[in-house]
């Protein structure tokens, strides 16, 4: 059985990218999907341990590379986006910290594929803000790489196995 895409006028398949803290990595990574995916996909973001703002660097550099950042939200548990709407229809969730990795995930509903994608965490980098914001390039470069790869897989050839080998084969081959 292949996995099935969306279908246009259809609703978009959805990924929830988990962080530890929610306020860079994946929020770079769900405005990506909303950019490189279109109508097809929708990013979500959520944290293992999240903090309670957005990392004002991860929003200057969305701002610099013209994403509108207004809408973007502060970091949540990824507790609460099981809890609402959002959470009932996930088809995929990718990981990118070991921190949110290396939690017993819970029973995520409509057992999504999944793998973990692990990213440098921008705001951990120490050092001056060259450093610091070629750092937040790198994290940005990585994640638009995996994702620009992601969306382009053949979703209506694959199997559910395969769509799962792939997904994980992302990360991997970095």
């Amino acid at each position: 059985m292949s996995f099935m895409p969306p279908v246009p006028g259809t609703t978009p398949l959805s990924i929830l990218f988990l962080s530890r803290r929610g306020s860079a990595r994946a929020i770079m990574a769900a405005a990506l999907t909303q950019r490189v995916g279109g109508a097809r996909f929708r990013g979500l973001a959520a944290a293992v341990q999240p903090v309670p703002e957005r990392d004002p660097e991860t929003l200057a550099l969305l701002a610099t590379l013209g994403f509108p950042t207004e809408a973007v939200p502060a970091p949540r548990h990824f507790g609460e986006v099981l809890a609402g709407p959002d959470g009932r229809s996930l088809d995929f969730v990718f990981t990118l910290s070991d921190t949110a990795a290396q939690e017993a995930p819970p029973a995520w509903p409509g057992h999504p594929v999944s793998a973990h994608w692990g990213c440098l965490d921008p705001v951990i980098v120490a050092g001056r803000s060259a450093e610091r914001g070629l750092a937040y390039l790198e994290a940005y470069a990585t994640l638009e790489r995996r994702l620009k790869i992601f969306f382009a897989l053949p979703f209506a050839a694959l199997t559910r196995l395969t769509l799962q080998t792939k997904v994980a084969a992302i990360a991997a081959a970095e």
